[in-house]
């Protein structure tokens, strides 16, 4: 399990360029310091540069962070998911969704004592069943899922670029991610 070293100080800003324009992201470095931490430091290391989403779920999320995908064409990843999503996995091809930065951080939430909740735009960790196994995978909500409030780490909200998001599909590239008020 994994701490990150950079200790967020509460005024992060992700600034997340896509190929369909730029989403402002509120970082709750307070509340969940490991998976804001770890996101920055990520970020800061170039390592979600020419990532792709992989996932795509109209009216629920869109999921990028796997760095299966940086090597691969927008439309590579767009026919890789859709032959994956139709059952017809190849030997050879990466299982995109499955990768990450070779680590895992703990899970950050309380189903108990919930301090953010799934809204418009929030971004939050992607991990499997089990709650610590978040690394680099996150998803943006399409809109409130307050079933998921409580179950994963939500670790910041959209300023800005909500548009942007709503606009994302499948193959879409994150440019770069660059993180203002960051403590050095």
């Amino acid at each position: 399990m994994y701490t990150p070293t950079y200790q967020p100080n509460g005024e992060e800003i992700a600034v997340i360029t896509t190929n369909r324009g730029v989403i402002k992201v509120k970082l709750y470095g307070k509340e969940a310091p490991v998976n804001a931490g770890n996101f920055i430091e990520l970020a800061q290391k170039g390592f979600y540069d020419k990532v792709k989403f992989h996932r795509l779920e109209p009216g629920f999320v869109i999921q990028g962070g796997d760095p299966q995908t940086a090597k691969l064409s927008s439309k590579e990843v767009a026919e890789l998911v859709e032959k994956q999503n139709a059952g017809q996995y190849a030997e050879g091809q990466p299982m995109l969704g499955t990768a990450g930065p070779g680590y895992t951080i703990k899970g950050e939430f309380d189903p108990a004592n919930v301090a953010h909740k799934h809204l418009d735009g929030t971004i939050a960790m992607a991990r499997t069943q089990d709650p610590n196994s978040a690394g680099s995978q996150f998803y943006f909500t399409l809109g409130p899922q307050s079933f998921l409030d409580g179950q994963y780490t939500v670790f910041g909200d959209t300023i800005s670029g909500l548009d942007v998001i709503h606009e994302l599909e499948v193959g879409d590239t994150i440019e770069s991610i660059t993180i203002e008020n960051a403590t050095k």
